[in-house]
């Protein structure tokens, strides 16, 4: 029998299906790709201080109410994994994107080209992060920019038990079309499932060709327990 790793997982995905969950919906919920040993492997490292370059604290901010870190480099070989094999996966969608509406730049179809490109533009501390929320926490409506380069595709992905360790907590994802009212989901997933949503805006196709549609992501309030998610954002930030 193959190794169950996280590469023959990632491959296991229907990609064929994603990309039409996104079309059709702006969004695509994956089935658990990590581990519940894999979660809370990485919910461990939240209180390793030598593992994250930075805490931000989101009421302080008024982001929300809640808490999340950002890796240091090296990444932990988890997160690394994770976020080479799924970029490999979603550079193609990501350039068929920026084509529809006949934006620069193309992406290359390795992540390390893709980060030599940030670091060129001075964007060269790690993005991936574990957010942290108790009851009562929640998260503002917002994009992860960084910088000028972005990758217009990020996952988020549950580490979390829903049934056993939290109440609320939904995801939530606000489309904003041109001259039309905000639409809006509240997804929920599964420990070690991921969901993959635009990262500033889509393209859509209407009736008078693609047009652009603004996209902004939170979380709701937390009603009881411990929520932790992580986050895998492939563009690196100043």
């Amino acid at each position: 029998m193959a190794a169950d790793t996280i590469a023959s997982r990632v491959a296991r995905v229907d990609w064929t299906q994603l990309r039409a969950s996104l079309e059709e919906r702006g969004y695509a919920t994956l089935a658990p790709i990590l581990t519940p040993a894999e979660c809370a492997e990485l919910a461990g490292l939240y209180d390793q201080r030598e593992r994250f370059r930075s805490r931000v604290d989101m009421a302080r901010l008024r982001f929300g109410v809640g808490e999340y870190k950002y890796f240091a480099a090296p990444l932990p070989p988890l997160v690394a994994t994770l976020r080479e094999e799924l970029y490999g996966r979603v550079v193609a969608i990501a350039n068929d994107w920026m084509a529809a509406l006949r934006l620069e730049p193309r992406f290359p179809p390795r992540l390390a080209e893709f980060l030599e490109h940030c670091h060129g533009a001075g964007q060269v501390k790690p993005t991936p992060l574990i957010l942290r929320y108790t009851a009562g926490g929640y998260n503002c409506l917002h994009q992860d920019l960084y910088g000028e380069i972005v990758f217009p595709l990020q996952f988020t992905i549950m580490l979390s038990d829903p049934a056993r360790d939290f109440d609320g907590g939904e995801f939530l994802l606000v489309e904003q079309r041109p001259r039309a009212q905000s639409r809006g989901d509240a997804i929920t997933l599964q420990q070690g499932g991921a969901i993959l949503f635009a990262t500033r805006y889509r393209p859509v196709h209407g009736i008078r060709g693609v047009y652009r549609v603004n996209v902004r992501h939170g979380v709701s309030r937390v009603d009881r327990g411990l929520r932790m998610t992580l986050g895998i954002i492939f563009h690196d930030a100043k």
